[in-house]
C-alpha cells in the first residue's frame, strides 16, 4: 500500500486514496480493491471504490457497498465523502500487476483512454467502463 502520496482533494480536504484502499482491504470479504477520484462539480473529487470479491464469497453487493461506506466513514470520517462502490470480477493491471488508477480516473472524467501498451487484459477497460457508466460517471454537466 505505498500509494500514500495518491492524494485527492474532497471539498477542500485533502484525502488518501490509499488509506482508502487499506480499510476497504481490511474487510473480510474483499481480495483486493482500487479506489480513485473522480471529479465532481460539487466537492472537487470524489472517491469511487471498486473491490473484487474473495472467492467463495456469495455476500449481495448491495450489503457488501454499504459495510464498506460505513467501514470508511468510521476510520476515516465522513470528510472522505466515500459514498459510492461497486463489486467488480478484476481489475485493470499491467502485466507485472501494477492496478491502471490512472486510466480508471480518466474513464471515471470522461477524458480521453489510451489502451496502456502493458495492460494484461485490455477487455477489463469495457468492464469498468460499464461499471461507472452504472455509477452514474462520467457525470453530465
Amino acid at each position: 500500500m505505498g500509494r500514500i502520496d495518491d492524494v485527492i482533494n474532497v471539498a477542500g480536504h485533502r484525502l488518501s486514496t490509499g488509506a482508502m484502499e487499506e480499510v476497504l482491504a481490511s474487510h473480510p470479504d474483499v481480495a483486493e480493491c482500487a479506489v480513485i477520484g473522480v471529479q465532481d462539480e460539487l466537492k472537487g473529487e470524489v472517491p469511487v471504490g471498486f473491490v473484487v470479491y474473495k472467492a467463495g464469497v456469495r455476500k449481495p453487493e448491495e450489503q457488501v457497498v454499504r459495510e464498506l461506506i460505513d467501514r470508511v466513514r468510521d476510520r476515516i470520517g465522513p470528510v472522505a465523502f466515500f459514498k459510492t462502490a461497486s463489486v467488480v470480477k478484476r481489475l485493470p493491471k499491467t502485466r507485472s500487476g501494477k492496478v491502471l488508477r490512472g486510466t480508471m480516473r480518466r474513464m471515471g472524467d470522461g477524458q480521453e483512454v489510451r489502451v496502456p501498451p502493458t495492460i494484461d487484459d485490455p477487455a477489463i477497460l469495457d468492464e469498468i467502463r460499464g461499471v461507472l457508466g452504472k455509477l452514474g460517471y462520467p457525470r453530465k454537466v
